[in-house]
């Protein structure tokens, strides 16, 4: 049995983004390890623009 362990923010940046892809119950089904190459990088491409974007509002005050 795994033990669960609490989510960073880059898992739930990760988790809002598949759920905005329409791919959130596919990861809750099968995991995160039955996405597509095409869906994985879809999602870290995303993620780091969002996180570039959010380091920049931070930057510029």
């Amino acid at each position: 049995m795994k033990k669960e362990k609490p989510l960073t923010e880059n898992d739930i940046l990760k988790y809002e983004i598949a759920e905005e892809l329409g791919l959130l119950d596919k990861v809750k089904e099968t995991g995160w390890k039955s996405l597509t190459a095409k869906e994985s990088g879809r999602i870290g491409g995303i993620m780091t623009k969002r996180k570039k974007s959010k380091a920049n509002e931070q930057d510029n005050g």
